[in-house]
């Protein structure tokens, strides 16, 4: 499993991590265990019945100042214990996290939960809920645009001011849209259209048409009647719009995330509204895409997600060539259980790119 990292990043954490002694080194990994596993700020009485050396309260609380002077801790109250600066998570996430395999019992969970059967966009939809199932978080699916070559289009009229335009691909995969076309058209003139793209299509993929519809049409602009060729524009401008033959976002357990950040939940909503406008699907898709491995976002370090201070973990999956075509994630506070998030979703990400292209 690989877990990708800014390198100057890396060695900056890394400098750091070798700056501390042993004490300060377990103080500082224990506080924030503790904290990731409770959520609650780590005091130094408690640290004195888990550190591996028998130090008095007094020294943990020195070092701890010491890690607060190096901005790794912070006190959320004068008097109560520390919690991990978004630098000390990241400090952490970098250079002592331990990140094991998925153990067989959560990946058969995840396996049965997927199940098999039903199109792409079916499969997704499932994987969307395993994988929040599974980690108790928000999950995050961006589905792969359908790239299969055009076998057919048709134009069928449903009344003056709707059509219905059908795109049937090589791999047999059919799709309809509804769509107001130009004013005047014929019978005539979307039979004129359909044979038109038909012709010009056929073995193209869709982010290839509208180019090759573009050029045909300034060569051939003499022959093409225009209500036909209005019709052939909006035809296939209709498929610019979100569908499955492009990129989608799916959000599944937005509950668990409202759950454990109650008193963020104006922040997470707005979160959550630009998800569903879908304002930054490319920008998920970048985050993954210098190379293969897991990678993961604390806080204000991917403005994404900044705004509702939540961390995330995503990895790409890919096709049979290698090529990136889809990424998942997991939302969650913070203090997710980084240690167990990381390996569902590198498994998830493998998993949905064999099942891809088993498909092919």
């Amino acid at each position: 499993m690989t877990i990708r990292a800014d390198e100057t990043r890396m060695a900056e954490r890394t400098s750091t991590l070798e700056d501390l002694n042993d004490r300060s080194r377990e103080v500082f990994r224990r506080v924030v265990e503790g904290y990731l596993d409770t959520g609650e700020p780590v005091g130094s009485r408690s640290l004195t019945r888990v550190m591996n050396e028998k130090v008095s309260a007094a020294t943990i609380r020195n070092v701890m100042q010491d890690l607060e002077f190096m901005g790794l801790l912070g006190s959320p109250h004068v008097s109560a214990g520390r919690v991990p600066t978004q630098q000390g998570l990241r400090m952490f996430v970098d250079g002592l996290l331990e990140v094991g395999d998925l153990d067989a019992t959560e990946r058969e969970k995840i396996d049965a939960t997927i199940g098999n059967g039903g199109d792409v966009g079916t499969m997704m939809d499932r994987i969307g809920s395993a994988l929040s199932l599974a980690t108790h978080g928000a999950s995050l699916v961006l589905t792969p645009k359908h790239e299969a070559p055009i076998k057919h289009i048709e134009f069928v009229s449903l009344g003056p001011e709707r059509a219905l335009v059908v795109l049937v691909t090589a791999d047999g995969h059919v799709e309809n849209r509804l769509f107001t076309p130009p004013p005047g058209q014929t019978p005539s003139s979307m039979r004129e259209a359909a044979n038109f793209l038909n012709a010009v299509l056929e073995g193209k993929t869709l982010s290839e048409a509208r180019s090759a519809v573009s050029r045909e049409i300034d060569a051939r602009r003499q022959q093409i009647d225009g209500l036909a060729r209005a019709l052939v524009e909006s035809g296939v401008a209709v498929w610019e719009d979100e569908g499955d033959f492009h990129e989608r976002l799916i959000v599944r357990g937005r509950a668990n995330l409202l759950d454990s950040q109650e008193e963020d939940l104006d922040r997470i909503r707005v979160l959550f509204d630009d998800l569903e406008r879908k304002r930054d699907i490319a920008e998920f898709l970048e985050l993954t895409e210098d190379g293969d491995g897991v990678r993961i976002f604390i806080g204000s370090e991917n403005k994404l997600f900044s705004l509702s201070g939540s961390s995330l973990v995503v990895s790409p999956y890919m096709n049979a060539d290698r090529k990136i075509i889809g990424a998942v994630g997991v939302i969650g506070p913070t203090r997710l259980n980084y240690g167990r998030i990381v390996p569902i979703v590198d498994y998830t990400a493998q998993l949905v790119g064999r099942m891809l292209t088993d498909r092919r």
